[in-house]
């Protein structure tokens, strides 16, 4: 069943509250210090394939809506000792998990991964491929962000000649005002030229983020962008909310929030977008996410084998996912592991010959039953409950029996369906799947971390 937008503004006003985004189950808010190296080297040997991501911190300039873990400055040579402690990195995370197997998905997030120059972009892919073993068909789906004001006329041609072949490009809002007032200041002929240029270069996905809730916004500016957008037929969309805590994000106080637009614009806009985007011929992923019907996550959505991450939405459940630099989150097996979060203690730790993980997590047999039916419901939005007592060993209306009575209410409000076979989110509860999964999260009361809002 394809995923349908449904947007009810009486349940979404009745449901509407801080929560998880769950591209981890537990969350980040449960990973601890007392985790360590050793933990981690214990999960190691089990993957199928690998998926790398490398986080690129440094931006030229500060969008003031971020909640990113970034550098901004203006001295491109802060890049140089980076990469060569992430290829120090790479190679200690090799000695414990390179067996041969294929990186199937490669990511370079951050931060703006344009930052750097195009030798050391080849440069790093090449120690990449030293340290493990990369597809060289391409077959595998090798990612990574782009700002296009960092996109020079042979940028593009240069990522694709090192492997890439599929990009996300940031743009956020088309409107000028909306762009002064959050320092990204990128017009529309630059932005979907890099699009047409990446898909003659033979790029297979171009997915475009946008976000809703920023300054001066309003309901007719947002659809003009949508319009826009729509129109050059990008492969992916993600719609962001944008949730305003200057008090935890010091760029976002340059943010008045008195030109942020009311709740109920928002509201507007969301349900404006969904249904503009549905009306196109997007299919609603879940989430902040569309794609088109033959794009791999719809496909994989239809199939029954989506997968989320830390990256979002993915189609690579399978691989153990190593983390590169600062802040970088890894899983392996049945262990979680973030790097620290400033560039002082990632060299200090790489100068020590060790990795620089700061805190992270074993899961338990209950996290990752949990962290398996969440991920059923927040990607395939049903369970199984035969299929799912089968692959865990256990009766499945037994284990959930007081999350299961947790979900009548949701019942009677129409999100889901439960009966013998199963659970079935219902189109309206697809907006509101991460209620639905919240309900199964045995942490959330003792979260001290402030959430966004689930809309």
């Amino acid at each position: 069943m394809k995923s349908q937008f449904s947007f009810d503004p009486d349940l979404i006003a009745r449901y509407d509250r801080p929560g998880p985004r769950y591209t981890s189950y537990p969350t980040a808010v449960q990973f601890h210090d007392g985790f360590t190296v050793d933990d981690y080297r214990a999960a190691a040997g089990r993957s199928e394939a690998l998926s790398l991501y490398f986080h690129i911190p440094f931006c030229d300039t500060i969008c003031f809506y971020c909640a990113c873990n970034k550098i901004a400055t203006k001295d491109r040579s802060k890049s140089e000792p980076y990469l060569e402690a992430m290829d120090h990195e790479m190679a200690m995370q090799a000695a414990i998990f390179n067996q041969g197997q294929p990186v199937e998905q490669l990511h370079w997030g951050g931060g703006t991964p344009t930052f750097l120059n195009h030798e050391q972009m080849r440069w790093l892919m090449k120690r990449t491929g030293e340290h493990f073993t990369l597809l060289d068909d391409d077959s595998g789906e090798y990612s990574i962000e782009i700002d296009p004001r960092e996109v020079q006329s042979d940028t593009l041609a240069v990522l694709r000649e090192i492997g890439f072949n599929r990009m996300s490009i940031g743009v956020q809002d088309l409107d000028e005002q909306v762009q002064r007032a959050v320092n990204r200041v990128q017009s529309a002929e630059l932005t979907f030229g890099v699009m047409q240029q990446a898909r003659d270069l033979g790029f297979r996905s171009v997915s475009l983020d946008l976000i809703y809730g920023l300054p001066h916004q309003t309901l007719d500016s947002f659809a003009r962008t949508l319009d826009a957008v729509i129109a050059e037929r990008p492969n992916r969309l993600s719609i962001f909310n944008y949730a305003h805590m200057p008090e935890r994000f010091m760029p976002q106080r340059r943010i008045e929030a008195a030109d942020l637009p009311a709740p109920q614009t928002k509201l507007d806009i969301l349900q404006m977008a969904g249904d503009k985007l549905q009306d196109a011929g997007y299919v609603y992923i879940g989430m902040d996410h569309f794609a088109l019907p033959d794009d791999e996550l719809a496909q994989a959505q239809e199939q029954g084998h989506l997968y989320r991450n830390f990256q979002g939405y993915s189609t690579h459940a399978h691989c153990d996912l190593l983390g590169f630099g600062v802040s970088a989150i890894g899983s392996v097996g049945n262990t979680y592991a973030q790097n620290v979060k400033d560039l002082e203690s990632y060299y200090a730790a790489i100068v020590q010959d060790r990795l620089p993980i700061e805190r992270g997590l074993v899961l338990t047999r209950d996290d990752l039953i949990r962290r398996d039916l969440i991920s059923e419901l927040i990607c395939q939005f049903r369970l199984d409950f035969d299929t799912f007592s089968r692959r865990w060993d256990i009766d499945t209306r037994d284990y959930f029996a007081s999350e299961l009575e947790a979900l009548q209410p949701m019942q009677a409000d129409g999100l889901l369906v439960i009966d013998d076979r199963g659970i079935q989110v219902t189109d309206p509860g697809r907006l509101l799947i991460r209620n639905i999964c919240m309900v199964f999260d045995i942490y959330l009361d003792q979260a001290k971390a402030r959430f966004s809002r689930v809309i």
